[in-house]
């Protein structure tokens, strides 16, 4: 077959609604990757939500790879070594925190190693965030000396028809500077300048001597969009936000029907 490279979204995608691998979709995926074939698991999740799913997958040993923070970061699986990096200018953090709390009902937040850093006041979707990656949540007072890092996403957080209010103006307002965009109705990501999964996948690609016609991208959500329309082929989830389904070239079962499983035996084996 001529698919060599399987990208796969987390939630909603790779996981079911317990957020969990199913034992055949795992049995496929250990099979193909003894088989030759690339698994990259491609989430806005920060390193920490990814390497557990990743470990369960034996990538470690098979050679995959993690893109987190939505491609911000990609790191190979079997030695650890980060391969590519982008990070948000620390002279912009204050700036956006500083608008972005002027907003009733809204959280900013970041991450560093073991913990989800919250600038504003936690809502219910950072405890969202909090539960889909296993990390605490630790409110500081100054967001942005708090962020003393390097700085790969920033995660805002808020009822969506709030959320809408703010995005085109953190986009007027950053062009050229930042990537800003939905990966759910209520977490608008703030990332580095150009990137999305697409542009980093496409980094990936070099680097190991494949085409994006050898890939196959499997996703959900907004965030998905981008490498959905680069790759070789294009799957979209049978809960998919429209927009997703419009864009793919395929559109499979749902995450809880074993979706990924049905694009293997259709298109890997």
């Amino acid at each position: 077959m001529k698919y060599q490279v399987l990208v796969l979204d987390l939630d909603g995608t790779l996981t079911n609604s317990e957020k969990k691998i199913t034992e055949p979709t795992k049995q496929a995926l250990l099979e193909i990757q003894a088989e030759g074939k690339t698994i990259v698991l491609a989430s806005g999740r920060p390193i920490n939500g990814v390497a557990p799913l990743a470990k369960e997958l034996q990538m470690d040993c098979f050679g995959g790879y993690m893109l987190s923070f939505n491609g911000a970061r990609i790191t190979r699986c079997s030695t650890g070594e980060i391969i590519y990096n982008r990070t948000i200018p620390t002279e912009i953090i204050r700036p956006v925190w500083d608008y972005v709390r002027t907003v009733p009902g809204l959280d900013i937040i970041s991450y560093n190693d073991t913990q989800i850093l919250s600038g504003i006041k936690v809502n219910r979707y950072v405890e969202i965030e909090s539960g889909i990656n296993s990390m605490e949540i630790v409110p500081v007072d100054d967001f942005p000396s708090a962020l003393d890092f390097p700085v790969n996403k920033l995660l805002v957080t808020g009822d969506a028809e709030i959320l809408e209010t703010i995005m085109d103006p953190l986009q007027n307002q950053y062009h050229g500077l930042l990537n800003i965009y939905r990966s759910e109705p209520y977490f608008l990501e703030i990332m580095p300048r150009n990137i999305d999964k697409a542009q980093s996948l496409q980094k990936l690609l070099n680097s190991i001597g494949l085409t994006a016609d050898t890939m196959i991208c499997c996703g959900d959500g907004y965030n998905d969009l981008s490498m959905i329309e680069y790759a070789g082929l294009g799957v979209a989830m049978e809960n998919a936000q429209p927009i997703i389904k419009e864009s793919a070239d395929f559109i499979t079962r749902s995450n809880d029907e074993d979706g990924i499983l049905h694009v293997i035996n259709l298109f890997m084996r």
